[in-house]
Order: C-alpha cells, then sequence, then structure tokens
C-alpha cells in the first residue's frame, strides 16, 4: 500500500491527469484512501522510535529526575502506540464499496398510530438536521401526511460524502415511550415506526426493463387536500418481477414523479440484490450491528427519562433531547466503530 501511495503520489503531479475527469476522480479517490493509512503508519513508526529513544534513555540515563521522566514518557508513548497501532488497524479493514452511495431513506409508522406518524416526522427531521451539519442535500421523495402533522410514510433521498457508511445501521424498527400530545391523561404511549436505508444506484448498476413496468397515472391525493390537483400527476410504478410498489405524489408534474419513483424502485431493487448477495457471504454468520433486518427492534427512545438505547451494541445516552435535535454523531461513531470490531475478530 506504502510503495502504491508513493507511485500515486508521482500520478497526481502529472497535469495531463486532470484531462480526463473520470480516471482523475479515480486516482483522487485512491490516493485520498492511501494517503490516511501512509499517515497512521508514519505516526506510528515515529512513537516506536521515540519509545527506542526513551528506553535508552530509562537504561543509560545516571541522574534519577531524568531516568523517572523518561519512564514516564515511555508509559505516555506505550498508550500512543497501542491507539496508533488500532487505528492502523481499523484502517486496513477493506472498505466497503456501498459506503460512499448516496441513500434513499424510507420512514414509515408502524403501532401506535397518529402517535407513531408524529414520531416518523420527528424522526425525518433529526436525519434532516444531522444531514445539514454534514452538508448533505436532502429531498422529499414521496410523503403521505397525517392532519396532526406526522407522516405515515415519507421517503427522501439525502446525497454527500460517505452517507451510507454514517446511516446504512438506521435499518429496524425504533421504539418511542412518550406521552402523547392527545393523550389527556398523561399516560405513557409505546409505538414503533420502521426506518429503511436504501443505498441508491446508478442506472449503469440497475438495468429495468420498461417490459417489466406497469406505470399507472392517478390524481394525487393528501392530508386535508392540501396536494389535491386537478391533472393525472401522480404516478404508482408497478415492478412486475418482484411485485415492488412504488407510489410518487408530491410534484405537480407528472414527469417529475415519474422520475422520481423510478429512483426509488431502482434503489429497491439494487437493496434487495444486495442483501441476497450479503447472506450468501455471510452463510451462518449474522452481524451483530448491520444485519439491516427490518423487524428488528434496534433502538429505544425514553422521552420521559431523557433515554436512547441501542440495543444492538448495549450504548444508552441520556441526552435525547439533543439527538432529536440531530447531534447523533456520537451514536453514529459508535455503531461504525462496533461494526469495525467485528470485522476485525471475524
Amino acid at each position: 500500500m506504502l510503495q502504491r501511495y508513493e507511485e500515486l503520489e508521482k500520478i497526481v503531479q502529472d497535469p495531463d491527469l486532470a484531462k480526463d475527469m473520470a480516471k482523475y476522480r479515480e486516482v483522487m479517490k485512491e490516493y485520498s484512501q492511501l494517503g490516511e493509512i501512509a499517515s497512521a503508519n508514519g505516526e506510528l513508526e515515529r512513537f516506536t522510535e521515540q519509545m527506542e529513544n526513551a528506553k535508552l534513555l530509562v537504561q543509560d540515563e545516571k541522574d534519577p529526575e531524568m531516568r523517572e521522566l523518561a519512564k514516564e514518557e515511555v508509559r505516555e508513548l506505550d498508550t500512543k502506540i497501542i491507539e496508533a497501532e488500532e487505528k492502523l488497524k481499523f484502517l486496513l479493514i477493506p472498505r466497503d464499496p456501498l459506503d460512499e452511495k448516496n441513500i434513499i431513506m424510507e420512514i414509515r409508522a408502524g403501532t401506535g398510530g397518529d402517535e407513531a406518524a408524529l414520531f416518523s416526522a420527528d424522526l425525518y427531521k433529526m436525519y434532516s438536521r444531522f444531514a445539514e451539519t454534514k452538508k448533505w442535500h436532502f429531498e422529499i421523495m414521496s410523503s403521505n401526511e397525517t392532519e396532526l402533522g406526522g407522516f405515515k410514510e415519507i421517503v427522501f433521498s439525502i446525497d454527500g460524502k460517505n452517507v451510507y457508511e454514517n446511516l446504512r445501521y438506521e435499518s429496524g424498527v425504533h421504539r418511542v415511550q412518550r406521552v402523547p400530545a392527545t393523550e389527556s391523561s398523561g399516560r405513557i404511549h409505546t409505538s414503533a415506526v420502521t426506518v429503511a436505508v436504501l443505498p441508491e444506484a446508478d442506472e449503469t448498476e440497475i438495468d429495468i426493463k420498461q417490459d417489466d413496468l406497469r406505470i399507472d397515472v392517478m390524481r394525487a391525493g393528501g392530508a386535508g387536500g392540501q396536494h389535491v390537483n386537478t391533472t393525472d400527476s401522480a404516478v404508482r410504478i408497478t415492478h412486475l418481477p418482484s411485485g415492488l410498489v412504488v407510489v410518487c405524489q408530491d410534484e405537480k408534474s407528472q414527469i417529475k414523479n415519474k422520475a422520481k419513483a423510478m429512483r426509488i424502485l431502482r434503489a429497491r431493487i439494487y437493496d434487495m440484490e444486495e442483501a441476497k448477495a450479503a447472506a450468501e457471504r455471510a452463510e451462518a454468520r449474522k452481524s451483530q450491528v448491520g444485519s439491516g433486518d427490518r423487524s428488528e427492534r434496534i433502538r429505544t427512545y425514553n422521552f420521559p427519562q431523557n433515554r436512547l438505547t441501542d440495543h444492538r451494541i448495549n450504548l444508552t445516552l441520556y441526552k435525547l433531547d439533543l439527538v432529536m435535535q440531530g447531534d447523533v454523531e456520537e451514536l453514529f461513531d459508535a455503531l461504525k466503530l462496533s461494526a469495525r470490531e467485528e470485522l476485525l475478530g471475524s
């Protein structure tokens, strides 16, 4: 890897590289990834050299005070070397090619009626605020809003750097415990919302034949008549081989609704194919964090105690108010770390 990095250092200085943008992006991506590894390795070598010098000082130094300082430096460097080795190990784990993909996220209200729909809206706000902090772009693809301002279902795309890597572990059942706004007696209700995270596929990756599609157009409808319009702008696409159905009606243009529906359909088919391939690769081994089973309860949001618990990694945070505002970096980093540790142990 270090040899390849040295080769790339020469290649990126070649002015002709920029003439081919596809090759330029590919080279710069590899250069950046190997640069992280080279930097971590350089740090480890630096600490190791400092350790050798400190140990010599402990061995040869006559002044007791200086020798004690050298011993302290050995202890500090020992910790730094362990941390640098762990960092390098993680960087050497082969990256999942899906990590850099954009995503389509689907949030659906489950048990709990209006309260589940309101929590669907809260989760959408949480993810969209996190996306804003990352400077990612997000766009609503399809939604089914309730009269109270919740969502029976909302589908949206998020585009940016390493989106799937950060959000891939959100698939599953999210359980909420709180007193609903509609509850007069102050009783705590338990509701559930299902989240699906689909890596978005390029047209070149998934070839959908027109003969495999049934496309129906209809008039849009929505809560309180806010989306109702007088033209047949809503689009329903049925993928006959898989039975997948996608409906888009948020845009006033039939063409725009069809384009969005095709993006969602392509992502769902790609996700199905990836899930099959992952199952074949894993066979009996099931990852604790990244199984992607959408029937699995992955997390509980307890509002009275301001507590969030992720059941897969036994992580509990007492800052649910901040999490719902998009402060989820700590949670997502813990999930990524757990998944990497599993890969290291396998």
